[in-house]
């Protein structure tokens, strides 16, 4: 690949440079000079009101912009990209320690590491506003928050936080930059200072989100409704701005690794062999390079029309325009987060029970129609604002999409039939997101009936179902994920006990509050009220104490990996005796992947045979 920019093998270059301060600590104070030089330019000088505040709602806009530059730049854009970009060196120290986890690097398991890190911090500040929700909820009466208005901001703090940190970007920007390169045997990635911006604007998104109600409280949820959000103080324009920031680094890796699967796959590696979790990084990929320019341009649009102010989603405008588009987008969404957690099922439960994949066609196949119907069936959220005739297309497709995703189901389950199947935590936790997602896809059929819809439409049946489908089907299966590739990542292995202990922890406490929340949904509980009949205070109570339970779980977890990732037993280089490529390569972060580049010779899920998958190149033979 050639590039006026030096390639991350280049060490010579990459590991030269003069002194410079901590590149995060350069990021913070040149993202704050940024913020106050375009911040002051906009409030005082060009925009500039007698006796208007200093931060309004266009000077905080320019400064925001001009905070994240500064971030980018100061983390590592400036020697990485900026300047080797108009013929300088590349000056850029990589220290082969901890620290390169705090600066921007072009390695894609740092870029990895970076991002997985990245996210579960958005994972527990989300959960954190969730616990807080809970204590709210545990009364009928307001008692926790100050106002409603409070409240609904800290839903949607939660839901946005959830979603485009933690949901849409962990098994994709996470897993996906470690070990998609490894698993096509490549020793990078297509264009891994893409994949570097984009970890870094994640954090910027999170933070954004995190803090808009010091600008003022927003009541849209994570959905940032029109025109209820022209309504709204100044908080909203930072979950714009966070979202954007957050969808742009989705955006931005997507790319990369779709390049990467399609021009960087090692020799013999057809697209007939091609490993389940690339194929599903792919789909999930593809869906995300289609989707997220289009909620994008939705969100500029409502950040404009908020600012100006426009009448484009206003009562002389389309009031339902924004609500279409944002679902035009949502329910692709939800297979943006699902499709790579079908993958992890067909990727892990071969090597468990060391028994061939079953129909990995009709595998890869379902994984495909789901990409492909997922457009068809958004508005199924909007059945309260259509017409009878308009809602049966969206139901029979919301029907339909159903059946490629029980390919994944078949798959899985006829590979472990008569299968000696290990029972691991890897394995139990697939198979816990499997009967999550069960549920999550029956109440999601009965949603996709009109009759049903209407009645349950706004209550926490609606709530449950989606939680079941996203956290049951994708936060399960990524801390299988976790705990598989642990030995990979870290080169220890976790404490199986503890393991199976932290499975089971969640998964009681998950199915006690959210499967309550169905029943709570169906005895007439709405969603996005902090205060609720008398009646109802019971059972909420009950599902607050699980839900806390379920936190607790969750952090036993990360306490537990990264214990054991410091302190863990030495594992061996393949201890699940898997074949695909990750597990063939023992580099660790910092390292090449393969000295030799690897030439696939077959398939990677035939276990009926002890034949070699692979061979490494000889030196003649490197192009």
């Amino acid at each position: 690949m050639s590039s006026t920019f030096a390639q991350p093998s280049d060490a010579q270059f990459l590991r030269r440079g003069r002194r410079i301060m901590p590149p995060v600590v350069r990021g913070l104070l040149w993202a704050a000079i940024g913020f106050f030089i375009l911040n002051t330019l906009v409030s005082e000088v060009l925009d500039r009101t007698p006796f208007a505040p200093y931060v309004t709602k266009l000077s905080v806009t320019f400064g925001w912009a001009g905070a994240t530059c500064g971030w980018l730049l100061g983390v590592g854009a400036w020697e990485l990209v900026v300047k080797p970009y108009f013929g300088y060196p590349v000056e850029w120290e990589v220290p082969n320690d901890w620290r390169r986890y705090f600066m921007m690097s072009l390695d894609h398991k740092v870029i990895g590491m970076q991002y997985m890190v990245s996210s579960v911090s958005g994972f527990f500040i989300a959960g954190f506003a969730a616990m807080w929700m809970r204590l709210e909820l545990m009364n009928a009466g307001l008692w926790a928050f100050p106002t409603p208005n409070a409240y609904l901001s800290t839903v949607g703090i939660h839901g946005t936080i959830m979603m485009f940190s933690f949901g849409t970007v962990m098994l994709v920007g996470g897993f996906g930059n470690f070990l998609i390169p490894l698993m096509i045997g490549s020793n990078s990635s297509a264009f891994p200072r893409v994949s570097a911006i984009s970890q870094w604007l994640l954090p910027v998104g999170i933070i954004t989100v995190a803090l808009s109600p010091m600008l003022g409280t927003w009541t849209t949820g994570w959905r940032g409704y029109a025109p209820l959000a022209q309504q709204d103080p100044n908080g909203i324009v930072f979950y714009y701005l966070g979202v954007f920031a957050m969808t742009t680094s989705s955006l931005l890796v997507s790319i990369n690794l779709t390049a990467t699967i399609l021009f960087q796959r090692a020799k013999g590696l057809t697209w007939n062999r091609i490993p389940m979790y690339a194929w599903g990084i792919l789909a999930a990929s593809l869906l995300n390079i289609i989707w997220l320019p289009e909620i994008q341009m939705t969100f500029v649009l409502a950040l404009v029309s908020n600012i100006v102010p426009l009448p484009m989603f206003a009562q002389i405008g389309t009031p339902l325009t924004y609500m279409e588009v944002f679902w035009l987008f949502g329910h692709p969404e939800v297979y943006i987060v699902v499709v790579p957690a079908f993958a992890l099922w067909q990727e892990i439960l071969p090597v468990m029970g060391q028994k061939t994949l079953f129909a990995r066609a009709w595998g890869i196949l379902g994984l495909v129609f789901v990409m492909m119907f997922s457009g068809l069936v958004w508005a199924h959220h909007m059945f309260t604002n259509m017409r009878n005739d308009q809602m049966l297309p969206f139901s029979f497709f919301t029907e339909m999409i159903s059946i490629p995703t029980g390919f994944a189901f078949l798959v899985s389950l006829g590979t472990v039939w008569k299968s000696k199947l290990r029972l691991t935590t890897p394995t139990l936790l697939v198979f816990m997101s499997m009967f999550n997602f069960l549920i999550g896809g029956v109440t999601g059929v009965m949603l996709a009936d009109p009759v049903i819809n209407l009645q349950t439409h706004d209550t926490f049946f609606v709530v449950g179902h989606f939680h079941y489908t996203i956290i049951g089907a994708m936060v399960f299966s990524f801390m299988a994920a976790g705990y598989y590739w642990l030995p990979r990542f870290s080169g220890r292995m976790y404490n199986e006990a503890l393991g199976r202990l932290g499975a089971i922890w969640v998964f009681v406490a998950f199915n006690g509050a959210f499967g309550q929340f169905l029943l709570l949904g169906l005895r007439g509980m709405n969603r996005w009220v902090p205060v609720y009949p008398k009646y109802l205070q019971g059972m909420n109570f009950e599902v607050s104490l699980f839900a806390f339970l379920l936190g607790l779980g969750f952090l036993f977890n990360l306490i537990h990996i990264v214990w054991m990732w410091r302190r863990g037993k030495p594992a061996d280089a393949n201890p699940w005796h898997s074949k695909t490529l990750e597990w063939q390569s023992t580099s660790m972060p910092g390292e090449t992947n393969f000295v030799s580049p690897p030439k696939v010779l077959t398939g990677f899920y035939d276990y009926s045979d002890d034949s070699p998958v692979w061979k490494a190149t000889p030196p003649k033979e490197v192009s």
